[in-house]
């Protein structure tokens, strides 16, 4: 067995091991688990079936996690992300005012469009065609939007009337077992102990109940039902594809999961060699979500985590992938994991990911300037696909008033025409 896994996933030339690839998996699945629970709670405002969803959530990220493993070889998490299932319920659903199995229908052929653009040259085209600066900004933007998300959910930094954003009360039994699992983690994490971040959630965890805010009730019922699955399976309803809002739905949401998964992965992988493949995974992947009747499935920033934890191989997403199986039946003890015991990990994740800044050209502005509106963007906009838009559309613009416009590439052009066609069309 073991030599297979070394064949199959190169752990050898990788320069890793079968133990921290595994170990690197399961601490990406317990940072990225929490969207079993969450994805059905968001749906569910646009009418869906939260068991069901529930259940789509689960075998969308096992696939995603799977094909990014066998297919690509790479250590990406992909899951239900986040800004994309509002994106489904708040425009598709309540904005654009279709039925959720058209808005699954949307993902589907968003999905087609995605895969179409993977397999040909498209992506590579892109890839390269984006300059470097970008690229580094990207990896810097997702670090602070992570950071970010460690401070909010760890409760160290609040909504605020009057300035917007403010310090937390770290009295606060949340802030208390965010800054003392920070501090089980740090050394951890700066004498590289194995398992350092799964050993802090797991310390967190244990914090956390010391404190009172974690829920062990949530524990006595450890059963799932599959009936009513057929409600969300392979529900996509074409019957919209005469109408504008449907097409509408759809090139805004091939707009953003193109190049919020573009720019997640050109930020996070450290071999660009796996990007090609990589990106084919996840454009499949949407293609699977449609079909069971879920969101779109993402590069999920969470995998950053499973990265810094050694993570190189597939061996890690499909690690991860094959854990979201069980895990229908363990949804109550990851309920119990209270955000205050991960909030360290996005912390220590962001810092690594801004180190990236120093590749940025600074003493150029016209690469600094789009750079820095990016990084701004992605966390103050609480979305990367913002943030990354916003960018690309300052690029070509300072290049052109300095005169530089010889140096933007045709395809930045096009990526900034087409981002400023979403913001215009909301």
């Amino acid at each position: 067995m073991i030599g297979v896994l070394q064949r199959i996933f190169r752990i050898e030339s990788q320069k890793t091991t079968i133990r921290t690839e595994i170990i690197a998996g399961l601490t990406a699945f317990m940072t990225g688990a929490y969207i079993i629970v969450v994805n059905g709670a968001v749906l569910r405002a646009a009418g869906m079936p939260y068991e069901a969803v529930t259940i789509a959530t689960v075998l969308s990220a096992c696939l995603g996690c799977v094909l990014m493993a066998l297919w690509a070889n790479s250590p990406l998490l992909i899951i239900p992300g986040m800004g994309d299932n509002a994106f489904f319920v708040y425009t598709l659903v309540l904005a654009l005012g279709l039925p959720w199995q058209q808005a699954l229908a949307a993902v589907f052929l968003a999905g087609i469009v995605f895969t179409v653009t993977s397999l040909t040259k498209g992506a590579v085209y892109l890839s390269e065609a984006i300059p470097k600066s970008m690229v580094h900004a990207i990896t810097a933007g997702i670090g602070f939007f992570i950071a970010f998300l460690g401070l909010k959910n760890g409760g160290l930094i609040v909504a605020n009337e009057g300035t917007f954003i403010a310090l937390g009360d770290l009295r606060d039994p949340h802030a208390l077992t965010t800054i003392l699992t920070l501090l089980v983690l740090l050394p951890l994490f700066l004498r590289n102990v194995t398992g350092n971040f799964l050993i802090a959630i797991i310390i967190g965890t244990i914090i956390g109940s010391l404190f009172g805010i974690v829920d062990f009730s949530q524990l006595r019922d450890f059963s799932i039902s599959f009936s009513g699955y057929d409600k969300v399976f392979l529900a996509l309803d074409f019957s919209g594809m005469g109408s504008l809002n449907f097409w509408s739905a759809v090139f805004a949401l091939s707009m953003v999961i193109i190049f919020e998964n573009m720019g997640a992965q050109l930020g996070m992988l450290s071999d660009k060699s796996k990007f090609r493949r990589s990106f084919q995974a996840n454009a499949i992947s949407v293609i699977g979500a449609g079909l069971f009747g879920c969101s779109p499935t993402t590069t999920a920033a969470e995998s950053a985590t499973g990265i810094a934890s050694g993570g190189r191989t597939g061996l890690t997403s499909l690690t991860a992938g094959l854990l979201f199986i069980p895990a229908l039946f363990l949804i109550p003890l990851f309920k119990i994991i209270p955000n205050a015991a991960i909030a360290p990990l996005f912390i220590i994740v962001g810092c690594l990911m801004i180190q990236s800044l120093r590749e940025i050209p600074l003493e150029d502005f016209t690469e600094a300037f789009p750079a820095y509106l990016m990084i701004v963007m992605m966390p103050l906009t609480f979305s990367i696909a913002n943030g990354i838009a916003f960018g690309f559309i300052a690029y070509p613009i300072v290049k052109f008033i300095t005169g530089r416009y010889r140096e933007t590439s045709l395809p930045i052009y096009v990526i900034a025409g087409l981002f400023l066609l979403y913001f215009i069309f909301g």
